[in-house]
């Protein structure tokens, strides 16, 4: 595929021609690499990549926008999608799609089958100091590389020229791929929380696999629209004052009310603070569990594994949970200044979940019912029910996972928006069939929406994997065992 023209010119890659001739010729159309234009980067300087781009103070304005476009063209790229957003918006991103409460939530059963609270609380405080380092490790090599390519470039600058191609291609849709699996994911989820919420009146309802796969779809349609015609709601730049001048530029000075990832970050602070209070004043003080069992019960017998075994599988829930902060890669060239923003961002919304982890769940492990009635739940999904039993009627355990269900919405439609701009920037290196297609970005929207239809269509399609699973009925954990 031709590269956007700039105002240097067009850029190529310098690997060499044969090796992609070969991979060609060998693998066929889909196996065509990724062709990242870098033969203008510098050579990398280890020791003092993150460090600067953490010291550095910000620029502001025009000049500013101006450097991130330079930094941009000087890896061969040019700028096609506004840069509008900020720091705090791409964290509030990456907070929505890691979604801590509602991820814990959907998948509590894991950890309550294999451990119980240790499992749930300390498998919890494990994973997200791996999650820190990883995200760290990763904030370092962006804020040298602050491209929309993200990790599939990252793995072409990195590796020997001889490897480069075939690096990049494995990387690249690894990573396309995990971007629509996540966003499947998380989406598919928000539709089983969704039809549990019906059981909260009608315990004998049970959603078949075509009302399940329907209401995903109503999901993604949801998450695809806000995507398109919400986007300036993603982040809005307003006006800077500076002595006695007002002028228009672009800053870091936001309106959280105007601003969905923004906003995200306050809804999350909120249910989190709401459902503590609400669960601990709700539940009779002789229902409550004791110290010793929140911080020290651990039984496995229920999950099948060895008992230490048990203890590793039960670490899916938390892993589950602290994925998609690296997606948020692919939104540096949208944001101002990326090699300092994007970094912190990054590694902020690891640490500021991991908190929010904590602070959730310890109020509910002290409150948590009998816990093979949890894993007795309709659709596998047993935060319905704790919330019905702690606070004892239908109405309040559905006010409770409505605020579950809102931060849901926002990691549906962020996991939606890094995918896109994953396929997009895979396009624009020509590593996807018909790429001309996926690379355009629609300029009345700002948008690369035909990425995004086509994200939205694969994902769309993998749902129906449900309908000729085996798994489809979705038996309770609990039925498994027994």
């Amino acid at each position: 595929m031709a590269r956007p023209e700039s105002r240097y010119g067009t850029h190529r890659s310098q690997v060499p021609i044969d090796a992609y001739d070969g991979v060609v010729r060998a693998i066929g159309l889909l196996l065509i690499p990724p062709r990242p234009p870098s033969h203008r980067l510098l050579p990398i300087v280890i020791g003092k990549r993150m460090s600067s781009a953490l010291s550095t103070p910000p620029e502001h304005g025009l000049k500013h926008h101006d450097a991130a476009e330079d930094k941009l063209a000087s890896m061969g790229y040019a700028q096609e999608l506004p840069r509008s957003l900020s720091m705090i918006t791409v964290l509030g991103l990456s907070f929505a799609i890691m979604a801590v409460p509602f991820g814990l939530s959907t998948t509590m059963a894991i950890g309550l089958t294999d451990g119980g609270p240790v499992t749930v609380l300390w498998g919890w405080c494990i994973v997200s100091l791996i999650s820190l380092a990883i995200a760290a490790s990763l904030a370092e090599i962006c804020s040298v590389f602050p491209t929309s390519g993200g990790v599939y470039y990252w793995s072409h600058l990195l590796s020997k020229p001889r490897y480069a191609p075939i690096a990049s291609w494995i990387t690249g849709w690894l990573g396309l791929v995990g971007n629509w699996t996540v966003t499947l994911s998380i989406n598919f989820s928000f539709a089983l929380l969704i039809l549990s919420a019906i059981s909260l009146w009608n315990e004998d309802f049970v959603a078949t696999a075509w009302q399940t796969v329907l209401c995903f779809w109503a999901v993604m349609l949801v998450c695809t629209v806000i995507n398109i015609w919400g986007n300036k709601w993603l982040d809005k730049v307003g006006k800077e004052r500076e002595g006695q001048n007002i002028k228009l530029m672009l800053s870091s000075h936001f309106h959280p009310p105007e601003q969905l990832n923004t906003i995200c970050i306050y809804w999350t602070a909120a249910s989190v603070l709401i459902i503590l209070v609400t669960v601990l004043a709700k539940s009779p003080s002789s229902a409550k569990r004791s110290g010793k069992f929140v911080f020290s019960e651990y039984d496995a017998s229920a999950s099948g594994w060895p008992t230490g075994w048990a203890f590793f599988v039960g670490l899916l829930q938390a892993a589950y949970t602290l994925t998609g902060y690296g997606m948020v890669a692919a939104m540096c060239e949208e944001v101002q200044n990326p090699d300092r923003e994007v970094p912190k961002a990054m590694v902020l919304s690891v640490a500021a979940a991991a908190v929010t982890g904590i602070v959730y769940l310890i109020p509910v492990l002290f409150v948590l019912p009998d816990i093979a009635i949890l894993l007795a739940a309709p659709l596998g999904q047993p935060i319905p029910v704790l919330f019905k039993e702690v606070t004892g009627s239908a109405g309040g355990g559905f006010g409770l996972l409505f605020l579950i269900l809102g931060i849901a919405l926002f990691a549906g439609v962020g996991s939606l928006t890094a995918s896109c701009r994953c396929t997009w920037a895979f396009s624009r290196d020509g590593a996807i069939p018909f790429s001309r297609v996926w690379s355009k970005v629609n300029k009345r929207y700002d948008v690369p929406v035909n990425a995004l239809l086509l994200s939205t269509t694969v994902i769309c399609l993998l749902g129906l994997i449900y309908l000729g699973s085996s798994a489809g009925a979705l038996p309770t954990l609990h039925q498994r065992q027994t």
